[in-house]
């Protein structure tokens, strides 16, 4: 049956870099059917920008999710609109640039990839429960199976997304707080669900920035300029496995040191 490998948020150029060494390997021990890779971060730590997101594409990953960030560098507009291989929150404004799903084929399977925000810390024009029903009925029509990258702050929001989505779409996944939760399950009702699929970058840092730096900020209070932590990094994600019903057989979390 056709396999999802998910990889958790690619922060900058050493997350783009260990997810290029290691994702031979990780197509050997998974042999996935598709390769999702939240790239929010991606351009330096924060946002996206044409040139990262054909890197990751490049490579072998298949379609790109985004999330609060998405929009930071203003380059990337056009290319949102361009592109059907990465997505932003579907509950922004329809009129943002981007799309908020997309359908891909491979090996004749279709792929329902759809990207939400979380609304608890975070500011999407709507709140995901309010378009994720017609979203999801509307795409299992369209595709073979569906899988939503959550990307929100609180784990509550999360938890309930995936209850609410249970038995209805192959996967919720959860992504943003850049460390990985250790509640990887199928649900009752055949969703695979996971809180947070973590983050491929440096773990050597305070997720994903130099260590000495974040410290100093909680240390003085003042304000300190953030850079991308280089040392010991890791690839974050999860790997699903799906049914004859389009549902969930199995999910197995996946945490690797770089090649």
């Amino acid at each position: 049956m056709p396999k999802l490998l998910f990889i958790g948020d690619v922060v900058g150029e050493p997350g783009r870099r260990a997810l290029a060494a290691t994702l031979p390997a990780l197509r050997e021990t998974h042999s996935p059917d598709l390769v999702i890779a939240n790239g929010e971060n991606s351009a330096g730590g924060i946002g996206i920008t044409r040139r990262t997101a054909e890197a990751m594409l490049e490579i072998g990953v298949d379609a790109i999710t985004t999330g609060n960030h998405v929009y930071r560098h203003r380059e990337v507009y056009p290319y949102l609109d361009e592109s059907d291989r990465i997505v932003r929150p579907a509950n922004y404004l329809d009129a943002n640039p981007g799309r908020g799903h997309t359908v891909i084929e491979r090996g004749g399977v279709r792929w329902a990839i759809v990207n939400m925000s979380g609304s608890l810390y975070l500011t999407p024009a709507r709140s995901a429960f309010q378009i994720v029903d017609e979203l999801v009925s509307r795409l299992r029509s369209q595709a073979d199976l569906v899988i939503v990258d959550f990307h929100a702050e609180a784990t509550s929001e999360k938890v309930a997304m995936g209850w609410h989505l249970d038995g209805r779409v192959l996967a919720v996944i959860g992504t943003h707080t850049h460390v990985p939760t250790a509640d990887a399950r199928v649900l009752p009702g055949g969703t695979a669900y996971i809180t947070d699929a973590g983050m491929t970058g440096s773990r050597g840092g305070v997720i994903g920035v130099k260590k000495e730096q974040v410290i100093e900020r909680f240390v003085t209070a003042l304000p300190v300029k953030f850079e991308t932590a280089d040392d010991d990094p890791w690839i974050m994600g999860c790997a699903v496995e799906s049914d004859e019903r389009g549902l969930a057989r199995s999910i197995e979390p996946v945490i690797v040191r770089s090649a």
